[in-house]
């Protein structure tokens, strides 16, 4: 798996696909979903699929794929390595979501939040396998939010499929523990791998920033060390979570901008009453007093109907 073109590019996202096997185009296929770093404050979200036909399900599941979340370091290496060497009838991909989109898509004013982009990210790849020629029968996804809303959403987007949405599907299904596996290994190999366009060619910016999750020390203190009281964090880091949010409230330089109403011109929005005559009420037997009729009405010849 190479993902040096991120690696080499890492402000923006990126998606790796896998060559297709002839097997995946001709047999039905099942598909699983899932994704790594959700919840870090540091690097990419990366969401993966793997597939394989039907009929090949029990040997991928003989190669001990697990939730990749239950594995080492060195286990995950050595199932991802299986995955690849098994190319003859499994097919992967993965999809990364860099840190700065994150921020920028959870900061804008019409927010994008989380759940939302682990939908459309999930959604895609599963489309981008079709298209590809996998004959996808079967998708199995480790849930985001209440599986029976996401399991209809699906099945609303993809009708012909057979959809299944479960917590824990990741030790449940087999194409969905390779599919973790891919996710896993490929965010784990894109935050060793950081480099930091921000440090230039003085390479200001230094490790160690370890796991990228909150509670680690390594990482809070790297982002203890590396926030710049104006400019902030380096793009490693996602702006937009709490964590980096208190940090930069601390130290950061506080910023308040004048908010400066624009004048208004004037008659620039016109009562709609201006284009309507005030009739005086009268007292019984006494003539009406009848204003002027608006301009609008004189210029286009028409005169006003007072009985019908």
């Amino acid at each position: 798996m190479n993902i040096s073109p991120y690696s080499e590019k890492n402000t923006h996202n990126f998606k790796l696909f896998s060559n297709i096997p002839d097997v995946c185009k001709t047999e039905p296929c099942v598909l699983g979903i899932d994704e790594a770093g959700r919840g870090p404050v540091l690097g990419p979200m990366v969401y993966g699929i793997a597939f394989c036909p039907t009929s090949k399900n029990g040997d991928l599941k003989a190669l001990g794929v697990d939730d990749s979340k239950q594995l080492t370091e060195a286990q995950r290496e050595d199932l991802l390595q299986k995955v690849l060497d098994n190319n003859d009838y499994i097919g992967w991909a993965v999809d990364f979501l860099a840190p700065c989109f994150i921020s920028t898509s959870m900061n804008k004013r019409g927010k994008y939040n989380l759940n939302a982009m682990s939908h459309d990210s999930a959604i895609n790849l599963v489309k981008d396998a079709i298209q590809a020629g996998v004959n996808v029968s079967e998708v199995y996804v480790d849930t985001v939010g209440p599986p029976e809303k996401y399991q209809a959403k699906l099945e609303g987007i993809f009708p012909s499929l057979t959809i299944t949405v479960a917590k824990k599907a990741d030790s449940l299904y087999p194409c969905v523990s390779a599919a973790s596996i891919c996710a896993k290994v490929a965010r784990d190999r894109a935050l060793k791998e950081w480099s930091f366009p921000e440090g230039g060619e003085s390479g200001d910016i230094s490790g160690p920033w370890g796991s990228g999750y909150p509670a680690d020390p390594v990482t809070k203190k790297f982002l203890q060390e590396q926030i710049h009281p104006i400019f902030g964090f380096p793009g490693i880091v996602r702006f937009s979570w709490k964590t980096a949010q208190k940090i930069m409230e601390e130290k950061g330089v506080k910023v308040e901008w004048e908010e400066v109403e624009p004048e208004e011109e004037e008659n620039k929005n016109p009562s709609v009453s201006q284009y309507f005559v005030t009739v005086a009420k009268s007292k019984k037997g006494e003539k009406k007093s009848t204003a002027k009729m608006h301009p609008y009405f004189r210029e286009r010849c028409l005169s006003r109907v007072e009985q019908f």
